[in-house]
């Protein structure tokens, strides 16, 4: 069985968020402050959890990736995670994080089945660091180093490249990774929420960046294992791949091929959009797994085409952390 939307696009990757907190604050994801979390009695449970990726996983869906927020906050991830590498026709867990907590996780997790990571590191200079997260670079690199020692691979780090914030470190992002063995993949910024929309003054299109590293590099085209939207190249000479997404200059909702669920059991259809459904009061009311099968099914044909943060910049109003990444 396939799950496909309107549009004939398989729907195959669920992108799964355990908790709308974090332990950061960046200043393009949370304002300084912000309160206004969902209450833990909406949070889903984990029994909860399984029997919607077991109803996803029923209908193709393979890949499924821990999101947040920053999942390892939710406490008991490994615990979930295991429980979700075990239902069949899940073949491939990841992991997104800022690693801030991952030294002391990285173990459990790999033994738990989570084979990949995708890690946010906008910079490599801690000051500049802190003015982004409010948080310590020092505990992600202790987190990175940990994940390496436990044989995750590939690791990919995730840059948001912000003009006149981060944008001059685009080339030394480039060397770290050549140096330490990871992936990187730049990302333009999303009006999402407030603070998405505040920092669009810091909007970079990405082909200024792909331009400013051909001068530099020699780049040929690449692929990268991921259900994901990013566009790689190879740094040629290294093992270095560097994937490129770009949701505002070029992009790529003809090919989507994901969801998104919230904490609370929102099924998110587009991240650009307020297309949504309510699982969990389904959930609650003793749904079977057939009438679940059913009510995703059903989900699917209201995912739209594309998202819209091109045409209505004011739209959606939720933060990126609610969403699930």
């Amino acid at each position: 069985m396939q799950l496909t939307d309107s549009f004939g696009r398989h729907i195959d990757y669920l992108r799964l968020s355990v908790t709308d907190r974090c332990d950061l604050r960046c200043f393009y994801c949370l304002p300084q402050g912000y309160t206004g979390f969902e209450v833990p009695e909406h949070w889903l449970s984990f029994d909860e959890t399984a029997r919607i990726v077991a109803a996803f996983a029923a209908m193709g869906v393979q890949r499924l990736r821990l999101t947040g927020g920053e999942p390892l906050v939710r406490k008991g991830l490994p615990d979930l995670a295991a429980q979700l590498a075990a239902i069949p026709g899940i073949e491939d867990l990841s992991l997104s994080t800022n690693a801030v907590q991952l030294a002391r996780h990285a173990a459990a997790l790999k033994q738990a089945g989570v084979s990949r990571l995708n890690i946010s590191l906008d910079s490599i200079t801690p000051e500049r660091f802190r003015h982004i997260t409010g948080g310590p670079l020092e505990k992600v690199l202790r987190g990175l180093a940990a994940a390496k020692d436990e044989g995750f691979s590939p690791i990919k780090l995730n840059m948001v490249v912000m003009k006149e914030v981060n944008d001059d470190e685009v080339e030394a992002m480039v060397q770290f990774c050549i140096e330490h063995g990871y992936t990187l993949r730049f990302i333009e910024t999303m009006p999402m929420g407030d603070t998405g929309r505040d920092a669009a003054d810091h909007y970079l299109d990405l082909r200024v960046v792909r331009e400013r590293l051909e001068r530099r590099f020699s780049l040929v085209d690449a692929v990268m294992p991921g259900g994901g939207p990013a566009k790689y190249v190879q740094v040629a000479g290294t093992d270095l791949k560097l994937g490129f997404i770009t949701p505002i200059s070029q992009h790529f909702c003809d090919t989507c091929n994901r969801v998104r669920l919230g904490v609370d059991g929102t099924l998110f259809l587009c991240l650009g959009q307020d297309h949504s459904v309510e699982l969990r009061p389904h959930l609650r009311q003793g749904i079977s797994h057939d009438g679940l099968v059913n009510l995703l099914t059903d989900a699917i044909a209201f995912k739209p085409f594309k998202h819209s943060f091109n045409e209505t910049p004011d739209k959606p109003l939720r933060f990126m952390s609610q969403t699930g990444g």
